[in-house]
């Protein structure tokens, strides 16, 4: 017997609101409308507004030691829950549920405790100029928050805002994405259970071009916090810039990693099949390119699609699967695309999609957004393939000859997120590293994140960084205040 789908709630001023017209989302491992959520529009996003506006007025002024045992509060309902929060994650987002229970839920305690005790660098000093004449300054909350999550990384991302923005004095109105909702609905009842006062975190589920865009525009929200695609976030800066309002855009990437002909490859391959296809490509920081040093490539190639091949793919919840479905029916469909584009290109399908066999499914998956992870050689630097975020589980590889030529074509993008490099010679990291023209370089690693880092990106991938304290930097407004006595 199939379960009817989960109704999911607006929560607006410590209270679950239901909302008539509903949009509907889909299991990606099987295709089944399995949630419903609420289209909410500009009046329920003013009405959320209304609620954070109000609670800012007391919860600014409440001393920063109370604000951090509400964040270690929230923190430690998540971890009691962290099972549950996992295992809904995967149905809703279609990673394994291995991945969420290792990386996505536990990254969401840390948020909150991370944020809860880093708020203790200077929010006050001061200087005397001049004698009889102090100099102090404060940081204070701006006031209202949009947040806006994407589908690829739900709970993690979207504490990600919360935890820095209330941290700082600030109240939220969060728009999670309406293809992932249901762990931020999760989310609010442990916020509420946590006893935060109302209106200090509101979600509003719906669309982007109707409550994505009535939240950003509205004229009491002052700082708008966004991940998602460039293409979006061109758009929100846009709506942004007539009103001046604080806006932080973690976008796209087209990341490369940078192979040398001395790098370990027992320690490169493993790493970097997991950096081209862990959560199906669907991270911001995957790796898309991999450039190899020509004395090495056609012995990295071999080893690289020997290693994608022993990838398994197949139902989120089943033993040993590395790889779970895309998330939606448009991103499977575009990823598709992209593969004919890749060909019409030159380019060749070493494996994955079209030339391996089709993946062996259970009947209740069959019309699941599964795709197999694919490699891709022969591609020039200026094709699509290159050029284009794709975000799925497809990477390319391709040869280079010297330092300066692949330090000029790893630049040859409108992106800059990051990028990894392999080698065993020290002084070749570092030089490469500092020539790269992206946010984060990881040598001989992937993806080792630590929140007191800066994370962000240049070029279209970004404006803004995050961390603990650039969090905190972004959150609020510097004032100076003069006194002669």
């Amino acid at each position: 017997m199939v379960s009817p789908p989960l109704h999911l709630r607006n929560y607006i001023g410590g209270h679950f609101v239901d909302v008539p017209a509903r949009l509907e989302s889909r299991d990606p491992s099987t295709g089944q409308v399995t949630v419903t959520v609420p289209d909410s529009d500009r009046g329920h996003v003013d009405e959320a507004v209304k609620a954070a506006a109000e609670a800012f007025k007391s919860w600014s002024k409440l001393p920063v030691q109370q604000r951090t045992d509400y964040c270690l509060k929230i923190a430690a309902i998540l971890e009691s829950r962290l099972d549950e929060f996992a295992e809904a994650e995967s149905r809703d987002q279609g990673k394994p549920v291995w991945l969420a229970r290792a990386v996505d839920a536990p990254r969401a305690v840390l948020n909150f405790r991370a944020y809860a005790e880093s708020l203790n660098h200077e929010l006050m000093t001061s200087n005397t100029p001049t004698p009889g004449v102090l100099n102090y300054t404060l940081r204070q909350p701006v006031g209202v928050v949009a947040a806006i999550s994407p589908w690829n990384l739900p709970i993690y991302l979207l504490t990600f805002k919360i935890a820095p923005a209330i941290m700082t004095g600030n109240t939220v109105v969060c728009k999670p994405s309406e293809f992932t909702s249901v762990t931020a609905y999760k989310l609010a009842e442990v916020i509420q259970e946590a006893g935060v006062p109302a209106g200090v975190v509101n979600m509003v589920f719906g669309s982007g071009p109707g409550a994505g865009e009535a939240l950003v525009t509205h004229p009491e929200v002052k700082l708008v916090s966004f991940t998602g695609s460039t293409a979006v976030g061109r758009h929100i800066n846009q709506l942004c810039a007539p009103h001046f309002k604080k806006v932080s855009l973690e976008m796209g990437g087209k990341n490369a990693a940078v192979v040398f002909g001395d790098a370990d490859l027992t320690e490169a391959i493993p790493t970097l099949t997991r950096a081209a296809f862990v959560n199906s490509g669907q991270v911001c920081l995957c790796a898309s390119r991999i450039y190899v040093h020509s004395d090495i490539y056609e012995q990295f190639v071999e080893l690289f699609v020997k290693e994608t091949r022993s990838k398994k793919v197949g139902p989120p919840c089943s033993e040993g699967v590395f790889m779970g479905p895309v998330n939606n029916r448009v991103q499977f469909e575009k990823v598709k695309r992209y593969l004919e584009i890749a060909r019409e290109e030159g380019g060749v399908i070493r494996c994955g999609e079209t030339v391996d066999p089709p993946l062996s499914l259970p009947e209740e998956n069959a019309e699941g957004y599964f795709l197999q992870p694919t490699v891709i050689t022969g591609l020039s630097d200026g094709s699509r393939c290159m050029q284009e975020e794709i975000f799925g589980p497809v990477t390319c590889l391709t040869p280079f000859d010297s330092e300066e030529e692949v330090i000029s074509r790893v630049n040859s993008t409108q992106y800059g997120l990051c990028a990894s490099v392999w080698s065993s010679s020290l002084s070749t990291v570092h030089r490469v590293s500092e020539q790269l023209q992206v946010g984060t370089v990881w040598n001989n690693c992937w993806l080792v994140r630590s929140l007191d880092m800066p994370f962000g990106g240049i070029k279209l991938s970004g404006i803004g960084a995050e961390s603990t304290r650039e969090s905190i930097e972004f959150y609020t407004n510097w004032k100076t205040v003069c006194v002669k006595f």
